[in-house]
């Protein structure tokens, strides 16, 4: 997988007075595991969608190595946007632009603890469940990135750990480079590599942070809040975002 840079010098709305984004360079290391947090209406969604191709409309550019192209994408929505006519396994198997050998998603429901629920319907999930097919669905692609947005948001906060806890198994047996978009700093925390908090309109980045709490010691939530509390009290200009 080849690192990606990210140049985006103006995106506004036709009906807007002032961007939306400008002057935003981010760089996307192989495998890294990246946090954006900002200040909800910031432009979060409107990156990931211009980063997934789904938005051309801006000044810019995105490089993979030293090409011009659009990255492989895998995305999971706020919504889990599952086709409620389809079983759990067909709606992964219809995110696939070939068909993959069944122990491949086998595996992946294996992890995320779906394997008895394949052949259940949407309506028959919970959300914490069809957040979690979602997420299979855009591993099973084989993306250079993987996108999420907020993909937690209205969880209760034990289903939510539970399922961060199963991405991170997923991604540490699977790695791909994440870009995962929350405005919760806790939980930015809890997955991050590094962290980039972004700016309210136009969105800027104004800071970038490693996490050095080690893997073994994500689910400390005092290791989690003593780092919070330094991250606060060392850089007095992220409060206003979260």
């Amino acid at each position: 997988m080849t690192d990606i840079q990210i140049n985006i010098n103006n995106k506004t709305y036709p009906t807007a007075t002032k961007p939306s984004i400008a002057n935003l360079e981010l760089s996307l290391n192989s495998n890294e595991f990246i946090c954006l947090v900002g200040p909800s209406g910031c432009g979060k969604t409107t990156l990931l969608n211009i980063i997934a191709g789904l938005d051309n409309d801006y000044d810019g550019e995105i490089l993979v190595g030293q090409q011009h192209t659009h990255p492989k994408i895998g995305y999971v929505f706020q919504n889990p946007r599952l086709l409620p006519w389809r079983t759990v396994r067909e709606n992964i198997e219809l995110a696939l632009d070939r068909p993959q050998p069944p122990d491949v998603i086998d595996a992946l429901l294996e992890v995320m603890q779906l394997t008895q629920s394949q052949q259940a319907y949407p309506e028959r999930l919970s959300l914490g469940m069809s957040r979690r097919v979602a997420i299979i669905r855009a591993f099973a692609v084989d993306p250079d990135v993987l996108l999420m947005d907020e993909p937690f948001v209205s969880l209760d906060a034990p289903t939510a750990r539970q399922v961060r806890q199963l991405l991170l198994k997923l991604w540490q047996q699977r790695p791909h480079t994440v870009l995962f978009v929350t405005h919760d700093l806790r939980e930015a925390i809890a997955l991050a590599d590094r962290l980039i908090f972004l700016s309210a309109s136009p969105m800027q980045a104004i800071s970038e942070i490693i996490v050095p709490i080690p893997r073994s010691e994500r689910n400390n939530e005092l290791a989690i809040e003593s780092f919070r509390q330094q991250l606060l009290q060392n850089h007095p200009e992220i409060k206003q975002l979260l």
